[in-house]
């Protein structure tokens, strides 16, 4: 049995919980666009949508038009999953995560560096089966 879910889920149904930087973005964009795939899925609360890994995917797929994205959906109240802020001197908690994801008050770009075990990549999903 998986130790995730992955499935395609809207993509409007996602909730950002981080802002992004417009050259990874348009970088990023880009290599999808070429690759005619996104390479590993978002990372998403199963309860809430909140995206915890993959601000920069999800923003690419949604630019490009597709309707839906890729996700690994997993129980972001687990204590297998941990959070840390990218900055020094910095914390972050799940609780805050969750609020700016809900509440769409965006935390700077890199705040939080979250930490799931044996995570889904490389599936290589191709566009076509998420327009």
């Amino acid at each position: 049995m998986p130790k995730y879910q992955i499935k395609n889920i809207a993509i409007g149904s996602l909730k950002p919980h981080e802002e992004i930087c417009p050259l990874h973005l348009k970088n990023l964009r880009a290599e999808i666009k070429k690759d005619g795939c996104v390479k590993d899925p978002i990372i998403a609360d199963k309860n809430t949508l909140v995206i915890l890994d993959g601000h920069h995917r999800w923003n690419s797929l949604l630019s490009l038009g597709m309707a839906f994205c890729p996700c690994c959906l997993v129980d972001y109240q687990s204590g297998e999953i941990g959070v840390v802020c990218w900055r020094e001197n910095e914390t972050i908690t799940k609780k805050e995560v969750l609020s700016a994801g809900m509440t769409g008050k965006l935390l700077p770009q890199k705040t939080s560096r979250h930490f799931i075990p044996d995570r889904p990549l490389g599936l290589n999903v191709p566009l076509a089966d998420l327009r």
